[in-house]
């Protein structure tokens, strides 16, 4: 099982927590509103697309993973609201002790500083609960609001990683960044908000 899951993170009006299978109709109908916006960045398979699976699947899967300490998927709250997801995924233990996070948001909030601040906890609750060492990011060099995430946050640019994963049907360039434990002793969330005090 993954250390200290199931688990709730907030800060402020955002409030990180799993994924339920009561929150079907809510997520679908977010997901449905934002389906031509998050097209772009959403994976894909090379394979093709089979049948997706059911939401109470979905929720099995990911709670499944989570017990297995390879993912940790939360749900996105504003305000008591669901506005996306965020899910810590790839989570390597041993030498590397390393994880990759991917997120999505509803369009009708974005740019309010809901993802830097859920990426800051997820993070900090990485390093300091799961004492993982690295925490990465991988952006598509088009997605200027992620980028603009990356920024925010301090994250470290590693450079372009050429055809890196299959997105929107095709093998996508993604440009990787990334923070280890020692480069936020204080805290990735109280670093960004001790650079957003000082604009």
């Amino acid at each position: 099982m993954t250390p200290g899951w199931p688990v709730e993170l907030r800060e402020g009006a955002v409030r990180l927590r799993p994924l339920r299978r009561r929150d079907a109709a809510v997520w679908r109908s977010v997901r449905a509103a934002n389906a031509s916006w998050l097209r772009p960045w959403e994976a894909t398979s090379p394979e093709g697309s089979g049948p997706a699976p059911s939401f109470p699947q979905m929720v099995r899967g990911f709670s499944r993973e989570a017990r297995a300490g390879r993912m940790l998927p939360f749900v996105v709250e504003l305000d008591g609201a669901l506005v996306g997801q965020i899910t810590v995924s790839g989570i390597t233990w041993g030498s590397l002790r390393s994880a990759h996070v991917g997120y999505w948001i509803d369009r009708r909030v974005a740019g309010r500083g809901t993802i830097p601040v859920a990426l800051a906890l997820v993070a900090d609750h990485c390093f300091g609960t799961l004492r993982l060492h690295r925490v990465e990011v991988n952006i598509r060099p088009e997605n200027a609001a992620s980028l603009r995430v990356a920024e925010k946050l301090g994250m470290r640019d590693e450079g372009l990683r050429k055809a890196y994963l299959h997105i929107d049907g095709a093998w996508r360039d993604h440009r990787t960044f990334a923070l280890t434990a020692g480069e936020v002793p204080e805290g990735l969330l109280a670093r960004y908000r001790a650079t957003q005090r000082a604009r």
